[in-house]
């Protein structure tokens, strides 16, 4: 587990490396779960070397979630001042999301058959 672990801090820290190093507009960690996705799909990192460690983590998911809510809360002010169109926006933003999900399964079933749950 400890392996996995440092896999994948490892590449969350050369994300944040690469998104700071060259100023891009990407975040670090979305980076680093590039480099994951890309070192699964090339045979570069084992899915069981890191399966324990992924596995802790999405169990404790809603802790992880702690520092952003806080996060949030700074902003409070401006929530409060601003709640009419952050609503608006979640709103219509949720029901965007669900159209092209809808959309892009039934385009993938017209296509090969394929069927998402």
């Amino acid at each position: 587990m400890v392996r996995g672990f440092a896999v994948l801090l490892g590449l969350q820290f050369l994300g944040e490396v690469l998104a700071r190093g060259l100023g891009l507009p990407i975040p670090g960690n979305v980076l680093g779960m590039g480099l994951l996705l890309i070192g699964l799909l090339l045979g570069w990192i084992e899915e069981g070397s890191i399966r324990d460690a992924a596995e802790l983590l999405l169990s404790h998911m809603a802790l992880l979630f702690v520092p952003a809510g806080v996060g949030v809360m700074v902003y409070f002010d401006l929530l409060r001042r601003e709640w009419l169109a952050i609503i608006v926006a979640l709103v219509v933003s949720t029901f965007v999301v669900m159209a092209v999900t809808g959309w892009t399964e039934a385009w993938l079933e017209k296509r090969g058959g394929a069927h998402v749950d």
